[in-house]
């Protein structure tokens, strides 16, 4: 399939020749069939080395990505931004491309390295910068979590991954106060005042770092947590999960912005800092806590 808008809004899904929907089985099939071939079979098997920036990547990284990279354009045909690539063509194409697929291929790929069975795959198509379909997959758990631009998220749970219209789509929970809230958090050393604040004076019952985002995001989204914050993310982290939020009801900002989909300033979508919270009223009380203490 290939994009062909019939309109150009950048805060709402374009009209297509085709209907998100067909995307659901194929990508399904693929994300599912690559995690066996690709990325299963290694863990426990292959060392961990660092990237140029201080992060982590392995063999799976790698294969999972190209897997996907190939695959992925026969579904539809535009670019593939993934994390492995080299930065320059990453930047070129975040800038310049109307239409791209946005993948991590293994994110929480030190919990891979370690042995911890906590990581997932990640995939989003995106217009002009904002994702209007998103799909994460987590290969222990055996679910699926997806959503479409104005049209819900959905989760498919075991043992029923392979069927997509099994789907059951992710409900708002009712709110609860802050301080019974259960924080998730990424990057807690970058977090800077706000780390020494959180420590000091924890304003939720329960906070914890499972250190893979796109199941952050997904949890969120089902309510498995209430809040969370992220000192800063990169597209291929936040593209589906983010979407995924938004459809279950969630709301999310920045540090310092309240619109996340800033579609026009790629610059400063290239790396944001998430303020997120699953219920709106939560999300409001959330953010004030985040940017009194920042």
């Amino acid at each position: 399939m290939t994009p062909s808008p019939a309109e150009k809004p950048s805060n709402r899904a374009p009209v297509l020749a085709f209907s998100y929907s067909e995307l659901v089985p194929p990508l399904a099939r693929l994300m599912r069939d690559v995690s066996a071939q690709e990325l299963m079979p290694r863990f426990r098997r292959v060392a961990a080395q660092k990237k140029h920036d201080g992060t982590v990547v392995t063999e799976a990284d790698h294969a999972v990505e190209a897997a996907l990279a190939k695959a992925l354009p026969s579904i539809v045909d535009c670019p593939v931004l993934g994390e492995e690539m080299p930065p320059p063509q990453q930047t070129a194409m975040w800038k310049h491309a109307e239409w791209l697929w946005c993948v991590d291929p293994l994110d929480g790929t030190a919990n891979f390295a370690a042995g911890k069975r906590c990581f997932g795959i990640s995939v989003a198509l995106m217009h002009r910068r904002r994702s209007v379909f998103g799909m994460i997959y987590d290969p222990n758990q055996d679910e699926l979590f997806y959503a479409t631009q104005g049209h819900g998220a959905f989760v498919v749970e075991k043992p029923a991954v392979d069927k997509p219209d099994a789907a059951h789509r992710l409900k708002l929970h009712p709110a609860v106060s802050l301080a019974e809230a259960h924080l998730e958090i990424g990057r807690l050393k970058r977090l800077g005042r706000l780390q020494t604040a959180l420590r000091a004076h924890p304003p939720c019952r329960k906070f914890s770092q499972i250190g893979a985002s796109v199941l952050q995001w997904c949890h969120l989204a089902a309510g498995r947590i209430d809040v969370f914050l992220h000192a800063g993310e990169r597209p291929w982290d936040y593209a589906a999960g983010a979407l995924i939020l938004e459809e279950a009801g969630g709301r999310i900002a920045t540090l310092t912005h309240d619109d996340y989909w800033r579609t026009d300033d790629a610059e400063a979508m290239w790396e944001q800092s998430v303020i997120a919270a699953r219920h709106p009223a939560l999300f409001e009380e959330w953010k004030r806590w985040v940017r009194m203490h920042y």
